[in-house]
Order: C-alpha cells, then sequence, then structure tokens
C-alpha cells in the first residue's frame, strides 16, 4: 500500500468507537515509539521505566521470555495492530448500515426439524454467550470455518449433534464469566418452520441475506427477538464474518427491527357461494316455441341482496335470481276460494320499458289462503346448526330469536322438537307441545355454538324424529337454520339431494333458512329445500324473519299445491321470439311437464308467484334473430296457426298435497289482455323489480334501461304498502345506484 492512499484512507476513516483493548494497544505503541526515540538519554529512560510502562514492558517481557523485546519490534507491532484496526473498520464501514451491530448469540442450543416435505427442518446451533465486563463487551476470538465461500444452508440431518453444554447466561450483577470462542451455526435448508422455539437469544451468526422463497416472493427477514419464529434464513461465510467484524467495534446488542406498516390489502373476496348459471337467452317460436318450467317461491336471493347493498357493495351476480326478487313481494292476483282448487291464474300483457317494440307477458297466481279453522295439526323438528361457523350475532342467535317468533304463530297442540348438529348430531328436545312453550324457549336459549358442521348427521336424525312424531294428516315439516357450511359426513350436494328426494317421499318436507355471511352456502341451501318440497329464505334481520316467520307463517308451512309446472306454447303467427326473465335455476325439459315422476316447486298458503315473458310480436323491428334463408316451412306453420289473436296458449299442472297425480289448468293468452286496472301497480311494480334484478345480475338485454328508470317506474307503484317493503326496494335502488357510481 502506497503511503499516500494509506494515509488518505485513515483520512476518510470515521472514528472508532471507545475500545479499551484498542486503547491500551495503542499506549503500548506511543510508548514503545517513545522508547525509541529516548533511548540514548538515560535521564529520560528511568522516569518512563519507573512508570506504567515499566510494568507493562516488564509483563511482556515475562511472557516472552525467550526472545528479547526491542523498541523496533514494538514499533513494527505497534504498526500492525494499526494496519488490522484500519482494514477492520474499513469493512465495517463498508458493510450496510443495518448490519454494523454485534448480534448475541444464544446460550442454549436450539434446535428446529424440518422435514423435506412435511415443511419441517433442523436446525442445530452453539454459541456461546459473549463475555461483559463492567458493561463492556470483551471481543471473541473469530471463529474458524472449514466452509467453502458459496452459501451454505441449513443442514439436514436426521440425527443431531451430541449437545455440548451450553455456556450460561450472565448474571445481572456478580463477577463476569469466563471467555469462551462461540461455536460455528453451520445452517443447511432453505425454509425452516419451527413449531416450538424456546430459545431466550437470537440466532447467531445469522443474517437478513435471506434467499426468495420457491414461490418467488422475498420472504420476511428473520426475528431478532426472543423466542420469536425462525422464518425462512441462509447463512453466508460472508455473514458469519460481517458478524465478528460487527463484533470488535460494538459492545451494543442487535435490537429488533421497528415492525413495519402492513402493506395494503386488497378486500377479500365473500366465501359466499352460489350456483353459477347463464341467464335465458332469447328463442326464436320458429325453432322452439315451447317454455317449461317449475314455479319457485323462494325470496333468499332478495334479502342476500339487500344485506350486500345496506353494507355499501353490489351483490355477485350469481346472488341474484330475478324471480326470487319478483317473489319477494305480494301482488293482487286474484285467488281461489276452495282449497280443491288451490288457485287460478292471471295473465296481463304490457309494453316492455326496457325494450321498444316489445311486450311483457305477467303470468300471476295466488294460493288459496288456509282459514286458521282449516289449518291442520303441525309437527315441527327445528334442525339447528350449531357448529364454530355459527358463532356470529346474525347467525345462531338470530335463528334462536327467529325461532321464538315462529312459536307464537303455531297452536297450543302442534309439537316442536329440537336436534342440533356441530360435530355430531343430538336431540335437544323430544316432541313437545307448544303448550308448554316456556320449555321450548328454554332449550332454545341453551344452545352454545361450536365444533365443526355434520350437517348431513343432522339431517338424518330430524327425519328420524319427524317420522317417529309422524301425523298422518298434518303437516311434517323439518326447518333447517343454517349458513349451509356442511363440512364433516356427506357433504356433496348430490348425494344429500338423493337423501332428501327419498325421504321427501314418506311426507316429511324439509324448509331452508339461511343466516350469516362470508361463508353462507345458498347453492347447499337451494338444492335441499328444493329436493325437500320446502322453501329456502335468507334471514339477516330480525324484521326479515318476522316476515318470513309470522307474516307469512302459513305459506312457510301449510302447502296447498305441489309439484306445480307451468308451460307456454307461443303462436308462430303473433310471436316471432320470446325470452323467460328469471327461471334459470328452475327450467324443465318439455317432456318433464307431463311426467308426474319430476319434481317441480311447491306453493304454500297465500303465496303469490309470478312470472314474466318478454316477447317480439310478429313485424316488429326489435328481433334479435334474422329469419332462415329457407324459412318456407316457419310461413307455413304461422299460415295454418288459426289463432291470429293468442299470443301462446298457457297449461298449469299440480297435485294437491297429498295426491299423487296431477292436474292440468289451461287458458289461451289473448292479444287484447291488456292489464286490468285493479292489477296496473302491481303490474308496474313487478316490471320495476325485474328490470333492477337484470340491471344488477348485468344482463344484456335490458337495452338503456337504468337505476333511475327503475326508481320513476317503481315510484308510482308502491300503492299500499302496510310494512314498507316497497318502500324499502326504492331506497335499494338507490344505494345500487350509489354503489355503482351511476
Amino acid at each position: 500500500m502506497r503511503a499516500r492512499s494509506f494515509e488518505d484512507l485513515l483520512r476518510h476513516t470515521p472514528p472508532l468507537p471507545p475500545d479499551p483493548h484498542a486503547r491500551l494497544r495503542a499506549r503500548q505503541a506511543a510508548l514503545a515509539e517513545f522508547e525509541r526515540v529516548h533511548a540514548q538519554t538515560g535521564e529520560a529512560r528511568a522516569p518512563i521505566e519507573s512508570g506504567l510502562f515499566a510494568k507493562l514492558l516488564g509483563a511482556f517481557r515475562a511472557g516472552n521470555p525467550a526472545r528479547p523485546v526491542t523498541s523496533r519490534h514494538m514499533l513494527l507491532r505497534g504498526i500492525a495492530t494499526a494496519c488490522v484496526v484500519v482494514v477492520a473498520v474499513s469493512t465495517v464501514w463498508l458493510m450496510p448500515p443495518g448490519q454494523r451491530q454485534f448480534v448475541r448469540p444464544p446460550a442454549p442450543i436450539t434446535t428446529i426439524s424440518q422435514d423435506r416435505q412435511e415443511g419441517d427442518a433442523k436446525l442445530t446451533s452453539e454459541a456461546a454467550q459473549p463475555l461483559e465486563t463492567e458493561g463492556k463487551t470483551e471481543v471473541p476470538n473469530p471463529p474458524a470455518t472449514t466452509q467453502p465461500a458459496n452459501e451454505h444452508k441449513l443442514r439436514r440431518d436426521s440425527a443431531p449433534r451430541a449437545p455440548r453444554t451450553p455456556t450460561p447466561l450472565p448474571a445481572a450483577t456478580g463477577s463476569p464469566p469466563q471467555q469462551a470462542a462461540p461455536e460455528e451455526v453451520v445452517v443447511d435448508a432453505e425454509r425452516i418452520h419451527p413449531q416450538n422455539m424456546t430459545s431466550s437469544a437470537p440466532i447467531a451468526a445469522i443474517s437478513q441475506d435471506v434467499a426468495p422463497s420457491a414461490a418467488g416472493a422475498p420472504p420476511p427477514p428473520a426475528s431478532a427477538s426472543t423466542g420469536g419464529e425462525l422464518e425462512e434464513v441462509v447463512v453466508t461465510r460472508q455473514s458469519r464474518v460481517r458478524s465478528w467484524i460487527g463484533s470488535l467495534f460494538s459492545h451494543k446488542e442487535k435490537s429488533a427491527p421497528e415492525a413495519s406498516a402492513p402493506a395494503p390489502q386488497a378486500p377479500s373476496e365473500s366465501g359466499d357461494k352460489f350456483q353459477h348459471f347463464e341467464i335465458n337467452p332469447v328463442k326464436r317460436v320458429a325453432d322452439e316455441p315451447v317454455s317449461t318450467f317449475s314455479v319457485d317461491v323462494d325470496t333468499a336471493s332478495y334479502s342476500f341482496v339487500r344485506r350486500r347493498l345496506n353494507e355499501g357493495v353490489l351483490p355477485q351476480m350469481d346472488a341474484v335470481r330475478v324471480e326470487e326478487m319478483i317473489n319477494y313481494f305480494d301482488y293482487a292476483w286474484p285467488t281461489s276460494e276452495s282449497a280443491d282448487q288451490p288457485f287460478k291464474a292471471t295473465v296481463t300483457v304490457s309494453d316492455s320499458p326496457w325494450g321498444e317494440g316489445k311486450k311483457l307477458l305477467h303470468i300471476g297466481i295466488k294460493g288459496y289462503e288456509v282459514q286458521s279453522r282449516e289449518r291442520p295439526d303441525v309437527n315441527l323438528v327445528l334442525l339447528l346448526d350449531v357448529s364454530g361457523s355459527m358463532d356470529e350475532p346474525d347467525k345462531l342467535p338470530l335463528a334462536q330469536q327467529s325461532m321464538k317468533l315462529l312459536l307464537d304463530t303455531l297452536k297450543p297442540t302442534d309439537t316442536v322438537a329440537i336436534v342440533v348438529y356441530a360435530g355430531a348430531a343430538g336431540q335437544v328436545l323430544a316432541p313437545t307441545p307448544v303448550a308448554d312453550k316456556e320449555t321450548i324457549v328454554q332449550a332454545l336459549d341453551s344452545l352454545q355454538p361450536g365444533g365443526s358442521t355434520a350437517g348431513a348427521e343432522g339431517i338424518r336424525l330430524a327425519y328420524q324424529l319427524a317420522e317417529k312424531n309422524f301425523r298422518k294428516n298434518g303437516v311434517n315439516r323439518i326447518l333447517l337454520a343454517t349458513d349451509g357450511d356442511f363440512n364433516v359426513g356427506i357433504t356433496n350436494r348430490n348425494q344429500l339431494k338423493g337423501f332428501v328426494e327419498r325421504e321427501r317421499e314418506k311426507g316429511v318436507y324439509l324448509s331452508v333458512l339461511g343466516f350469516g355471511e362470508d361463508n353462507y352456502r345458498d347453492d347447499m341451501a337451494q338444492t335441499l329445500a328444493q329436493n325437500g318440497n320446502g322453501v329456502a329464505a335468507y334471514i339477516d334481520t330480525l324484521n326479515e324473519a318476522r316476515k318470513v316467520l309470522v307474516q307469512e307463517s302459513s305459506a312457510s308451512l301449510f302447502t296447498i299445491a305441489k309439484d306445480v309446472k307451468l308451460q307456454v306454447e307461443f303462436n308462430p303467427a303473433t310471436v316471432a321470439e320470446y325470452r323467460l326473465v328469471g327461471y334459470e335455476t328452475r327450467t324443465l325439459n318439455r317432456e318433464d311437464f307431463n311426467n308426474d315422476k319430476v319434481d317441480a316447486g311447491d306453493v304454500g298458503s297465500g303465496h303469490a308467484v309470478t312470472a314474466i315473458y318478454e316477447i317480439t310480436p310478429v313485424g316488429s323491428n326489435a328481433k334479435l334473430i334474422d329469419d332462415r334463408r329457407y324459412g318456407a316451412a316457419d310461413k307455413a306453420a304461422a299460415d295454418t296457426s288459426g289463432k291470429a289473436g293468442e299470443y301462446g296458449f298457457l297449461k298449469i299442472r299440480y297435485k294437491l298435497p297429498h295426491g299423487l297425480r296431477s292436474r292440468l289448468m289451461e287458458q289461451p293468452i289473448r292479444v287484447d289482455a291488456g292489464v286490468p286496472a285493479a292489477l296496473e301497480k302491481d303490474v308496474k311494480f313487478s316490471t320495476a323489480v325485474a328490470g333492477f334484478g337484470q340491471l344488477l345480475r348485468g344482463s344484456k338485454y335490458t337495452g338503456s334501461l337504468n337505476f333511475g328508470d327503475v326508481m320513476q317506474e317503481a315510484r308510482g307503484a308502491v300503492g299500499d304498502d302496510p310494512y314498507g317493503y316497497r318502500a324499502e326496494f326504492l331506497q335499494l335502488v338507490r344505494k345500487a345506484q350509489e354503489a355503482r357510481g351511476m
């Protein structure tokens, strides 16, 4: 090294922290130089040898009797010491600032095992505690190593090295322990996830030079906190040298890194599950003139959509079933006056508000309302999910309150049993007359959530209990309250569907009340209710529970017609195209209409069911599908139909509650049907709800319709609204408009 470069290096070297050893060596070098300069002067040598230097020089000579110490030797040793110090300081200065601190090695032996397949690793580290004297840390010798220059990772050894006695931690006060060289830490694994790391000190010689994980994302730095979890670490020769050099110039422990601010998290997607379906397409009457579907009286979709909009977000598309939103509301369709003919159909024809040149056909039926004196006895089994997933205020607690409301609508002679399921199923209450209401309420209040969800076992037990207490001329129904998250036992929807289908033939029906969100299994609830001859509702508030279980309790419990199917045959002479609005999950094959073995929807006492077709009359410019080039057969069919005054022909099949053979109702759909004055508001309001549902669903058939148009259509059709449901709808449309930013 040239003199000038050495001087420049010394000039730019930062001042060293105070070190008693370095200070002592510097004093020795200075005294040695002083002795050399004044070696010929006796009067200068005498006071020096009589002082501190004489004592130090004597001690040094005593330790090296075979080799005399001269002033020249002292000078050379002083210069060598200074060079080592300069090189060490330069090395530390070139290190990143965050690595210029001394890491205290751990006292005990820490072993962490990892299996390559299981994600565990084995780490065996032994390190000695650094010496401390009067608050100063003694400088340990650098660890000798025979490792190559490349990186060394945690060595996976099936058998750990024999443990050695660790150096005890120094006490807060007392004599300092003897100095011991730190053991080398050899690490040979890329990822370790300790289960029980109990070391009281951080691992020595492990730097933050962490290799990236297999997934490509940088892992977090190794924690220096006591007893913390050790994440992905890599120890290299360079990191060990840096740690040793850092210990030469710092006696402070490495402080724990400050907790960095968490990265912003994207909003987590909802864990609610819905059956996916595509919206009904437009069909040419010439190609497919017959449309067949099952009725649907469920209302779960509307309640769930309302909850999401009240939270300020739009619902996921598959959560929107337009027919359930329409049928959430009651309409004044004319009803039958006899239970033997449980309903009659009403058909209206109006202009489509979202498709110029198109028409809307409303088909409405209203179920016969059973009078109180005609109500049969009820054998009711409450099947309540008490698993850990129900441990939310809007789940099990809300379900308990809902069941208490239901008790007020039952007769004293009706019976209620309670079955619960979590990790297993069990009977909480045997069939008990409603006259003993206090006992039923106490049983409900005793329920506590916890465990997994063996829903299938609960359903089996509930059916067994219902069949044991079966009432031949009464109502036998299971009312399931759950979030639908079945994760123990039978969890496959098709298997559960088959089980429920077999049980319904025995006369026991199943209805489902859904609760909660984020893991709500609507697809499971729909499957069980549709195949159990029951209804599916979603309870998000106590007011909704009151609507379903109090105001509409008769519709929920008492079936007046089952397996209700609708079929419309359109007239090619008057209708070019048609589209069924909603009912995507309820469509049937044409041959299913006359097959009594095919299950369909049920209608309860007082239930209103509405279906809407959008049609394009022949000659309208609003057709979406061009005529076929070779369409002579179409023209022939239109010319020979001879029914120019009809848009189509409606057929309805149904069975009475205890019947096995279906009955048939028929009537034509007249072109001049129009809308009776008494039904104008109901037609307009149901049309507004249908448009709203299609907008939420993202339908491509609504043209320029927007939320403002929906509000304008519905605002003038609120009419008689005793419970405020229609007024609430207007608020939901406004919230949807705000959520979409329109």
